[in-house]
């Protein structure tokens, strides 16, 4: 399982049908920043962290005219992303800096801003338009407990930063010490594994997703934001979207089976599809012009559809996957399959053992 995705897949375009649910549900703009624009880099230094290894980010230089040009364009998608456009604010902001990741599928960019009254900052993301991944935004925005800020401009996309610890360097250095704290983590990822494999979001190695940690009178709350999501229901094979087989999250997988029992798993399974079942109901329609437009689209080749299709359909014994067409016919089939019936599959995900 060391190698669950071997191949980069390739950028599928926005269509006009989707572009349309877009602009309905405000995702789209006008104007802001273009990501050609940040191709207009003159030199680029690598980015180390305090340990002096190299994070696969460098930073990006430009030059006079082209970084004031740059740099008014990133702030005004900033107040887009943030504040709906109203610029009062801008004032007090300016860009720190912008970084590539040399290593991501699409090659995204990374933005610094900062406060020039305080020294506080943020960031934000600005990345080629890629379908999948907007699917898998709108799929998380409607189906998980986290909320997504992003829009579209053109044939670009500006999302806001997801705050967390990024899952590797938790394993590395923050894993819990105590029993309890240990035990709401492994609840949290059994959850986020059955939430990752009903909506069909795939790749969530440790890199991919962040925890976030909030101090309450019982000590810790933990829970995991998916930050990527480009292969959002793309690929053929079924363990793909089940992180539990990343050898990534092996710790996470070896405290659920050191801390839960096997009827824990099954009761915050059942707890995780019912809520995505009333995230379905109380989406006022939205979930369902999603699909609508999902299942007309062509995300993913012919050849992955069905073989993901066969061994959904194995996996819940329901023959109605293997005549799904697309994957937006998958995705719907596996939400009407939750709708239908809020429990897990017929064989349940389970952990493995080890």
């Amino acid at each position: 399982m060391r190698h669950l995705i071997s191949k980069k897949k390739k950028v599928y375009p926005v269509s006009e049908f989707f572009r349309s649910y877009l602009e309905r549900y405000g995702r789209l703009h006008e104007d802001g920043i273009r990501y050609e624009d940040l191709l207009r880099y003159d030199n680029a230094v690598p980015v180390y962290d305090e340990k002096g290894e190299d994070t696969l980010w460098s930073t990006v230089l430009y030059g006079e005219i082209e970084r004031q040009e740059i740099h008014e364009a990133l702030l005004h998608s900033y107040a887009i992303l943030k504040t709906r456009g109203e610029r009062s604010m801008s004032k007090y902001l300016f860009i720190d800096r912008v970084d590539l990741c040399v290593y991501g599928n699409t090659l995204p960019f990374r933005v610094r801003v900062v406060n020039r009254i305080n020294e506080n900052f943020d960031y934000f993301y600005v990345k080629k338009v890629d379908a999948n991944r907007l699917y898998g935004l709108e799929l998380e925005h409607i189906l998980s407990p986290n909320r997504i800020s992003y829009f579209v401009h053109r044939n670009t996309v500006v999302e806001e930063h997801i705050i967390g610890v990024p899952a590797d360097a938790f394993l590395r250095e923050g894993m819990p010490i105590t029993r309890f704290d240990q035990i709401r983590l492994a609840k949290e990822f059994v959850k986020f594994n059955e939430r990752c494999f009903v909506c069909l979001l795939g790749d969530m190695h440790s890199g991919n997703f962040v925890i976030e940690l909030t101090r309450d009178f019982e000590k810790w709350h933990f829970r995991i934001h998916a930050i990527d999501f480009d292969q959002s229901a793309h690929h053929w094979r079924k363990e793909v979207y089940m992180p539990q087989f990343f050898p990534q999250n092996g710790p996470f997988v070896q405290s659920i089976n050191q801390h839960l029992a096997a009827e824990n798993v099954l009761q915050y399974q059942v707890e995780e599809r019912a809520l995505i079942a009333n995230r379905v109901r109380v989406s006022h329609g939205r979930f369902d012009a999603l699909t609508e437009v999902m299942r007309e689209d062509l995300i993913a080749p012919d050849d992955h559809v069905h073989r993901l299709g066969e061994q959904l359909a194995e996996h819940y014994a329901d023959s109605r996957f293997t005549a799904c067409d697309t994957m937006g016919d998958l995705v719907h089939a596996s939400i009407q399959q939750v709708l239908r019936r809020v429990d897990p599959a017929t064989r349940p995900l389970g952990v493995p053992q080890g």
